[in-house]
């Protein structure tokens, strides 16, 4: 057999990412065997280039941000266990994850961790704000040439405006949330995964 087989999953393994993602055991599996088609150096990791031929994230005028997102910083590989919890912030939240439990933390898939996930792919330095030049940057990417510069930089300044609530020029992950406040972004952020 080739390498496959040596990179199959445990079942403690599915456990343990179940436990911390949410995801169910065939989710898990599904999941796991798009990873190894996706693995073409057949080493158990993804790089940068594996995720650049999903043609929908190819095509995506955010998709070289939403690819860096599997990446820790510094790191050019991620293992199937980091590209779970990546993909854990698009599970939609289910009825019964919804109760507070103070003694559990967050699961990645709730309503602040997919704020901080959209909030990191406008805050490109990773300084904790969105600057104007980083917003527009973003609108960029939205947009390619279908608005004119000055459109842009009108459409920055007046979000930054809206939102910046302390006077800094940016938008701080509290001012983030404050505008998203009335978002559905639970359903916005969510990705149907099948059972």
């Amino acid at each position: 057999m080739g390498s496959r087989a040596s990179t199959l999953l445990r079942e403690e393994e599915i456990e343990e990412i179940k436990k911390e993602t949410g995801f169910s055991h065939s989710q898990i599996t599904r999941l796991y065997s798009r990873f190894t088609s996706l693995d073409k150096g057949e080493n158990g990791t993804l790089s940068r280039e594996d995720f650049q031929r999903i043609p929908e994230l190819a095509i995506n005028p955010l998709g070289d941000r939403i690819i860096n997102a599997f990446f820790p910083e510094g790191e050019d590989q991620v293992n199937f266990r980091g590209f779970m919890r990546t993909l854990a912030h698009f599970r939609p939240i289910e009825d019964n994850e919804k109760s507070k439990n103070a003694a559990v933390s967050e699961p990645l898939n709730s309503r602040t961790n997919k704020l901080m996930f959209a909030f990191q792919l406008y805050d490109l330095d990773r300084d904790d704000k969105i600057s104007r030049d980083e917003l527009l940057q973003v609108l960029r990417m939205m947009v390619g040439v279908n608005i004119s510069d000055e459109q842009l930089g009108s459409i920055a300044d007046r979000t930054i405006q809206e939102a910046d609530t302390n006077g800094d020029n940016s938008i701080s992950f509290n001012e983030f949330i404050k505008v998203l406040e009335k978002v559905d972004v639970e359903q916005k952020m969510s990705i149907r995964f099948l059972h």
